[in-house]
């Protein structure tokens, strides 16, 4: 068009422009009043959707506005084709920011739901807004009329020497994905490494793997160690597990009896302690004539891994009160020592602190007994 602008032209322009503000106030009204009823809702997905769309869908009504009243008004051909670009491309900027959003936080809630803990698994969530970014990002270059192309062509001959110069940094990647792709590892989990760390699993990200130690220290293990190491998982595939108690008792005790009094115990220990197993059944199995004891091993439930030292705790200070009441003896490791000589019998002489002298050609040899 190339008649100029009149006062009508204006107010329906603005009309339009206004017509489009309020809309998007009152959407925003709207999706306010739907976020409060999804946070109501167990599933936390719900909340991330309404989150993403308060900040898309009012944007899409001012550009609906804002594209009406161009529309109305008598702009030359070249000026309302920029006038479409540019709200063409501020929409699948929004869009693509609020796909980003929502995407990550559906990913972030899946990866939430199925480890039960409260940290996430930071890898799958920073890879997925990245892949979403990058595609309206080349979305936004196509609208504006740069070919891609060109652009791909580079990437991928950059990809490729940039592939070649971070060899540790994407067998890092690449490890971190298969771990949790595999599920042999999750965040939550409580894992041993064969060097020794052992610890809670916070996140596994990018490149590395953080372990939070019972001291309450970190431990950042790169992915691609902790995918060649040796590891074993107390959380997987059950978080509940056994602790084995070794016990002894002498030989002049009621064996029937002593496992009578150590079940009691069991049982008190699973129902009354924190972190125990109240549907574990008490299990105590005889297993050695040992020197001065019969061994057995007494099996506890316990809730998880670091509760077993709490359970060991109260299950060896109530079982040592009651051997004591019910007159069970646990003999405390005794040994004998002869000594002799082909020849002569070798003269010996107690000393007050429990050692034998041996006396043998003027010299003197201590021998430590313990009864």
């Amino acid at each position: 068009m190339n008649r100029a602008v009149t006062l009508d032209d204006l107010m329906l322009a603005g009309t339009a422009l206004a017509a489009g503000l309020v809309g998007a106030f009152l959407l925003r009204m709207l999706l306010r009043w739907l976020g409060t009823h999804a946070s109501r809702t167990k599933w936390s997905g719900d909340d991330v959707i309404v989150d993403a769309l308060r900040t898309v869908v009012p944007w899409a009504a001012i550009a609906g506005g804002a594209a009406s009243a161009a529309a109305l008004l008598p702009l030359t051909r070249t000026v309302q084709h920029h006038v479409d670009q540019i709200l063409s491309v501020l929409l699948i900027f929004v869009a693509t920011l609020s796909a980003a959003r929502v995407i990550a936080g559906l990913v972030r809630s899946v990866t939430q739901s199925r480890s039960g803990v409260a940290g996430s698994a930071t890898i799958f969530v920073n890879i997925t807004r990245v892949v979403v970014l990058a595609m309206g990002f080349l979305v936004m270059l196509q609208t504006l009329g740069i070919s891609i192309a060109p652009l791909l062509t580079a990437l991928g001959v950059g990809g490729l020497a940039v592939a070649l110069a971070l060899q540790d940094t994407l067998a890092n990647l690449f490890a971190g994905i298969h771990i949790l792709a595999s599920k042999t590892v999750q965040p939550g989990d409580y894992i041993r490494l064969s060097s020794g760390e052992e610890g809670y699993v916070m996140d596994i990200n990018w490149r590395q793997t953080t372990v939070r130690q019972l001291s309450n220290n970190l431990v950042v293990i790169p992915n691609g160690q902790l995918a060649r190491t040796n590891m074993i998982n107390y959380t997987r595939p059950e978080q509940q597990l056994t602790v084995l108690v070794q016990v002894g008792v002498g030989y002049d005790s009621d064996l029937e009896h002593v496992e009578k009094v150590t079940t009691e115990v069991v049982a008190e220990v699973m129902t009354e302690i924190t972190g125990a197993v109240p549907d574990h059944e008490p299990a105590i199995r005889f297993h050695t004539f040992g020197d001065s004891r019969i061994g057995f091993t007494v099996i506890l439930g316990v809730g998880e891994f670091s509760d077993q030292y709490r359970i060991k705790h109260e299950f060896i200070k109530r079982l040592h009160k009651r051997y004591r009441a019910e007159g069970i003896r646990i003999p405390a490791p005794a040994r004998t020592v002869a000594l002799q000589q082909a020849s002569a019998v070798i003269p010996q002489q107690r000393a007050g602190d429990g050692t034998v002298v041996v006396e043998q050609d003027g010299t003197h040899t201590a021998a430590l007994l313990d009864m």
